[in-house]
């Protein structure tokens, strides 16, 4: 993936003599784009107000999810004070005004007559970036949503850029592509593309897979919406595109249901809950962002805080909560029930909580002896000619099809599909955590399929703390497809970054997370071609977690021998390593 032009001996001998001191500090893309070709005019930026505007749209109109992304990138982008500067015809017309950033108030920043002019050295200036999408739907973004952009620049053409997608969601990967191109030289207070790349420019990129996510888990610890946000924006830096939100577990239930007002008495406390509209409010917080936002409600296994509110759908026996109860139709109403307050159109609001057109019911680790143990439960299963493991493929079928009945497509965990097999409706998507399930197989019955095969060589589990960066970065996606058979890859639609919160908090969530779910990303955005080595990969990556830290991303060194270990001591952020300790 090197550019056509990667020497910076090639660039002007001025321009090179002030940016060597400092390239630790030259960005570099991450997650990989598709293809880039390069020439060898080096490129001063001039931020301004309106450095990122539309293209004409004729009748589409402003576009308001852009016009929030260019005032969002334009302090990404440019985030310090900058010296404005104009290409002077003698010395005397070098312009001395004072620098500012975007948006902010800011001491000025002065430079030298002669720093300019060394700067300015055979450089072109680049004065904005129009981006042009021929959709301009602000629609919430689905499994199909087509993220692929182009990003050119050419010196032939004036003194501005060009983005240019089929979506505003491909324009929003472009934005954070080129705010990594970005290289601010402190000597000079003045913004460069980054000097491994000149004009012009010509970047084509596109994901490999079009499900690329985060799980988060609001169950074991109670997450604040200021951190799901923040989680969100972190995100969109690395290109993910879904925020898989495990709402409820066995330990708490804590989103309000206005027909079932009782089920958030499962929460942790009074004070650890969710109102709708806050839900309603994070999802479009996401969608502006590019982010599909889709819930889980694990069922019938970890749903004991649903017995606090309704305990009549619960197992009777007061040490075992689970599974739901399955003799009764009460369960599956109030599963109907919440189904359809996530994605009905509420009458007050008119709008549902969730849009994505996936729902999560989870399905997993159920044991049935519970059921074995309850009078009535053993009963209805007997009456039914049932053994357990009957009720249980009878639950989550029956679960499946209340989500199909509300025009949505289930997700199920590994072990519904490798209990019941071909028998679940052929639109369910099973996610596959467990590294028994045989990938080849699902797809081969016709099942698309979520990776994200967690307590095993290359876990995808981020609480798996001791799975260092470079293991999580060796496992592909389509790990487990015969080779015979490689065309089934095309089944897998994705996977995720798995954070379970059983130590995770707001506290510690960032350095959980980063920078690890990075590799995820690059995993789920690049081609597989182009992902085989992760030494190649160390100094990107490395450089990808300063960039968090300076967005405010508490990523941990990378590479550090347990997930969210400190730095080992002082030193610059670009040189951190850490003994790994076997």
């Amino acid at each position: 993936f090197l550019p056509s032009r990667h020497r910076l001996a090639s660039m002007s001998s001025r321009l090179s003599l002030l940016l060597v001191a400092n390239l630790a500090a030259v960005a570099a893309v991450w997650p990989q784009v598709s293809s880039i070709s390069s020439g060898e005019t080096s490129l001063l930026v001039i931020p301004s107000d309106d450095f990122f505007q539309s293209a004409a749209t004729g009748d589409l109109g402003e576009i308001e999810t852009l016009q929030d992304a260019y005032a969002r990138y334009a302090s990404l982008t440019f985030p310090h004070p900058a010296s404005k500067v104009s290409v002077p015809s003698t010395d005397a017309e070098v312009e001395s005004v004072s620098g500012r950033r975007l948006g902010h108030s800011h001491a000025a920043a002065h430079v030298s007559t002669k720093s300019i002019q060394e700067v300015l050295g055979g450089e072109v200036k680049l004065t904005g970036m129009v981006i042009k999408v021929e959709d301009a739907s602000e629609d919430y973004p689905q499994l199909d949503t087509d993220e692929s952009y182009t990003l050119t620049i050419d010196t032939q053409h004036g003194s501005n850029g060009f983005i240019t997608a089929h979506t505003i969601y491909g324009a929003l990967r472009a934005l954070e592509t080129f705010s990594q191109l970005i290289y601010f030289d402190f000597d000079t207070a003045t913004y460069h593309i980054d000097p491994m790349y000149g004009a012009p420019l010509s970047i084509h990129d596109a994901p490999r897979f079009p499900h690329r996510g985060l799980m988060i888990d609001t169950a074991r610890h109670f997450l604040p919406m200021k951190t799901i946000e923040h989680a969100i924006d972190s995100m969109s830096y690395a290109k993910l595109n879904v925020l898989h939100w495990h709402l409820s577990d066995s330990q708490s239930f804590p989103l309000q249901f206005i027909s079932r007002p009782k089920l958030w008495e499962g929460s942790h406390s009074l004070k650890e809950r969710y109102l709708q509209q806050e839900v309603r409010d994070v999802v479009e917080y996401a969608r502006k962002r590019g982010v599909r936002v889709i819930p889980e409600f694990d069922v019938p296994g970890h749903a004991a805080s649903w017995c606090t509110g309704y305990p009549e759908i619960c197992p009777s026996d007061s040490s075992c909560k689970q599974p739901l109860n399955v003799a009764r139709n009460e369960t599956f109403e109030l599963i109907d029930n919440i189904v359809s307050e996530c994605v009905e159109d509420d009458t007050e609001n008119n709008e549902p909580m969730f849009h994505d057109k996936f729902f999560h019911l989870g399905g997993d680790e159920v044991d049935t002896s519970c059921w074995e143990k309850d009078g009535e439960i053993s009963a209805w299963l007997r009456n039914h000619s049932m053994q357990p493991d009957d009720g249980y493929s009878y639950f989550v079928k029956k679960a499946a099809s209340i989500v199909i009945g509300h025009g949505r497509r289930p997700v199920q965990w590994s072990e519904v599909y490798d209990h019941f097999k071909k028998t679940l409706d052929p639109s369910t998507i099973v996610h596959i955590w467990k590294s028994v399930t045989n990938v080849s197989e699902v797809a081969e019955d016709g099942y698309n399929v979520l990776v994200n095969v967690g307590y095993a060589n290359g876990s995808w589990y981020l609480d798996n703390l001791n799975r260092a960066w470079d293991e999580v970065y060796g496992r592909d996606p389509c790990r487990g497809i015969r080779e015979d058979r490689s065309e089934l890859c095309q089944k897998v639609l994705g996977g995720h970054g798995e954070m379970w919160g059983e130590t995770v908090d707001a506290s510690d969530f960032d350095s959980t997370v980063w920078p690890r779910l990075a590799a995820i990303a690059e995993k789920l955005w690049t081609s597989k071609e182009h992902t085989s080595n992760a030494t190649a990969a160390l100094s990107r990556i490395q450089e990808f977690r300063c960039l968090l830290n300076e967005r405010g991303i508490a990523a941990a060194p990378v590479q550090n021998s347990d997930a969210r270990t400190a730095p080992p001591g002082p030193g610059s952020c670009f040189k951190q390593r850490r003994k790994r300790y076997m």
